[in-house]
């Protein structure tokens, strides 16, 4: 038998969220209800999809053969569903991006305020994440990276450069010892990263600067920028980052300068969704002014 639309949607929402609740959640339905449609799809395809674990609902090899095909099929609903609506002046419906907690912090929120006061019928959802985001599990319809991904049946479009510069708050530099050189820095406490949860190579600053130690770590780019702000020590931080934290100064400037990039992953099977498409374009053109306005007060 073939399954409905209406099961598969239910069966890659389980997929996503490893839970029932989560999925009921998200589709507006309840529990039993997700968990009886579940049921009903394996009872039509004669095969157990999910094994239930104490982390949750887990595929089974019969669900990863199936959920390549729901996602295939989901993709072509989308394409679908924007060829209709695509060509309306006003965007609508529901688009989430993934994005590393920096960007998501400093850079998204104002940039999707714009674009949602020109489409008021658009619901924009972030995912701020310091992980890669899971695109072929649909954990977002899109996300901006660090890096440029080299496999999967991705679209990839550079953004936008960033800069990164050394800095610390005018009260620890007021209260430790001068800053001249890099090598300077090994007597001071340094605030980066944790190195084993370190996601993207691009990321590692500090290594690159030959820091062994970091004293203060989190995963979190605004935690870390907190820290220094408090006067706890020394990070990298990205320049756009600079006006939402007045009392944090750039250091070692003419030695120390780092340039990163955003990307715009997207499914390669959205390509010809022209509401995802156009969502892309406003998206892209935001970061890129964005960064530059920021950067730019950032100098001043």
């Amino acid at each position: 038998m073939t399954p409905n639309w209406d099961d598969m949607r239910v069966f890659l929402a389980v997929a996503r969220e490893e839970s029932l609740s989560s999925a009921g959640r998200i589709l507006k339905i309840d529990p039993a209800t997700v968990g009886r449609r579940i049921a009903r799809l394996e009872g039509s395809l004669d095969a157990q999809l999910f094994t239930k674990s104490q982390q949750g609902y887990i595929l089974t090899t019969a669900g990863e053969r199936l959920l390549d095909h729901g996602l295939q099929a989901e993709e072509a609903m989308r394409a679908a569903a924007g060829a209709v609506v695509g060509s309306t002046e006003s965007l609508s419906g529901q688009i989430r991006i993934g994005a590393p907690d920096g960007s998501a912090n400093y850079l998204l929120p104002q940039v999707c305020a714009k674009i949602s006061d020109a489409n008021p019928d658009l619901d924009i959802q972030i995912l701020a994440l310091p992980r890669i985001i899971n695109l072929s599990r649909r954990e977002a319809d899109m996300a901006v990276t660090v890096s440029s991904p080299t496999a999967g049946k991705l679209l990839v479009q550079k953004v936008s450069d960033y800069k990164l510069h050394l800095v610390a708050a005018q009260d620890y530099l007021d209260r430790h010892a001068p800053i001249q050189t890099v090598e300077d820095l090994k007597a001071h406490r340094l605030i980066g990263y944790i190195p084993d949860m370190i996601f993207d190579r691009e990321l590692d600053y500090l290594n690159d600067l030959g820091i062994d130690r970091v004293a203060l770590a989190s995963n979190s780019v605004p935690v870390q920028l907190r820290q220094a702000a408090l006067g706890a020590g020394i990070c990298v931080a990205h320049d756009f980052t600079l006006p939402f934290h007045p009392n944090l100064r750039r250091l070692l400037t003419d030695q120390v300068s780092l340039t990163r990039s955003f990307h715009l992953v997207r499914h390669q099977g959205d390509q010809r969704n022209e509401r995802l498409n156009r969502f892309a374009q406003a998206l892209t053109r935001g970061i890129r002014d964005e960064v530059a306005r920021l950067e730019a007060e950032a100098g001043t």
